[in-house]
């Protein structure tokens, strides 16, 4: 049974504590990815080293790959990925979606063709309950439609009502008592339809809520609004999630703005591409200034890979492309991102979360939009030219 303890609130931002069957989640928390029951290159203990509590995996991957049924013979995720914390599973809508023309949308669900072996599958709420049931995650979440940036009013008002529609179906199907169900908000970039949305789905009475359909292509600022646009109308009892969200002022920012759980693939993919975080912004292992540095990437920082090896260290591994690397990229990054949010936490119940934020803002370089939107379209390319599903949102 999950529960959720609201303990102290400075401003908007909040500290709580997320119960659950599987251990307790002190909030803001950042849910490393692990899409296919692995976050890639790193062990469960070396997650936990880096300060992890948390764990999202992806449904629509796994139900491909191996198999619902596996894992469920297998003892469930938990057992199977020898995970003893908490998880969370996403339903697939938002790989399922990412497939583009391979997929087609009706009120009953998806139908789509695997990027793997172009087999057809149907994914509907009720389905993608299942799955998860039998997945036997701590946290599920229901399939949503979540338009793409971009897309018009009209298109926009469809997947709104469609989700609180498919919410209903997904709430009827839940049978584990043992397992939440979180309900996920929509509504592009207009507040009143946000607001909509959020009303609709809190009188279903989900125990917690995400706000889905950000960090799909728009400018940070239309995000934050969303946020604001949605946040006043959720339950103050309940946790909120930011779906895809994991770049280090965005998570600032939401939690200013009273967000609890975040996931996103962002921190140990470019982790693996040699974009390691400091306190200043992201800095590129790989430029040549970083040659003959005897100390590590960021002083100060406690993850193992800054305290056990030198920045000079790591230009070699990368230029090498040692496998290494992208294991010690990702432990730094997660550790980076994980330490922040117990920092903010600190900071909220000491009551100088402000302070804290601007600080940190304040310092922290961000990368300028066309450049992020440049290394998210040369991925993407490199992503379709794979065949594959995307994992979850890696970045704006």
């Amino acid at each position: 049974m999950l529960t959720f303890t609201l303990e102290s609130t400075d401003g908007g931002a909040r500290a709580g504590l997320l119960r659950t069957p599987h251990g307790d989640v002190p909030t803001p928390a950042f849910m490393a990815v692990g899409t296919q029951g692995t976050v890639k290159s790193l062990t469960p203990e070396e997650l936990r080293d880096a300060g992890g509590r948390i764990v999202l995996s992806n449904t629509y991957h796994l139900y491909l790959r191996p198999g619902v049924e596996v894992i469920e013979r297998q003892g469930g995720l938990h057992k199977f990925m020898a995970w003893d914390g908490p998880i969370l599973t996403d339903s697939g809508g938002f790989q399922v979606f990412s497939l583009g023309h391979l997929r087609q949308l009706s009120d009953e669900g998806v139908r789509f063709r695997s990027h793997i072996d172009g087999s057809e599958h149907l994914l509907t709420p009720e389905l993608a309950v299942e799955y998860q049931e039998r997945l036997g995650p701590d946290i599920a979440m229901v399939l949503d439609h979540c338009p793409a940036y971009g897309e018009s009013a009209e298109e926009i008002e469809a997947a709104v009502e469609r989700t609180y529609r498919w919410a209903e179906r997904s709430l009827k199907a839940h049978r584990r008592p043992d397992q939440a169900l979180f309900g996920i908000v929509q509504g592009g970039w207009s507040a009143e339809v946000r607001q909509r949305s959020a009303e609709q789905l809190t009188k279903l009475g989900f125990p917690g809520y995400a706000i889905g359909g950000v960090s799909v292509g728009e400018p940070k600022a239309l995000a934050y609004e969303a946020i604001e646009a949605s946040v006043p109308h959720l339950p103050p009892d309940r946790p909120r999630y930011l779906m895809g969200v994991g770049a280090p002022d965005d998570l600032i920012q939401g939690i200013a703005r009273g967000i609890d759980l975040f996931d996103c693939a962002l921190p140990t993919r470019v982790g693996r591409n040699g974009a390691l975080f400091t306190t200043k912004g992201r800095v590129n292992i790989t430029n040549a200034r970083f040659r003959e540095t005897t100390g590590p990437v960021e002083d100060g920082c406690d993850c193992y890979t800054c305290t056990t090896f030198s920045a000079a260290y790591l230009h070699h591994l990368y230029h090498a492309e040692e496998l290494l690397a992208y294991r010690l990229g990702t432990i730094h990054n997660l550790r980076f991102v994980l330490r922040l949010l117990e920092q903010a936490r600190q900071a909220i119940s000491e009551g100088t979360f402000s302070p804290f934020a601007a600080t940190f803002l304040d310092a922290y370089r961000i990368p300028d939009q066309g450049t992020r939107m440049a290394q998210k379209d040369r991925w993407l390319a490199a992503r379709n030219a794979r065949g594959e599903a995307g994992d979850n949102k890696a970045e704006r």
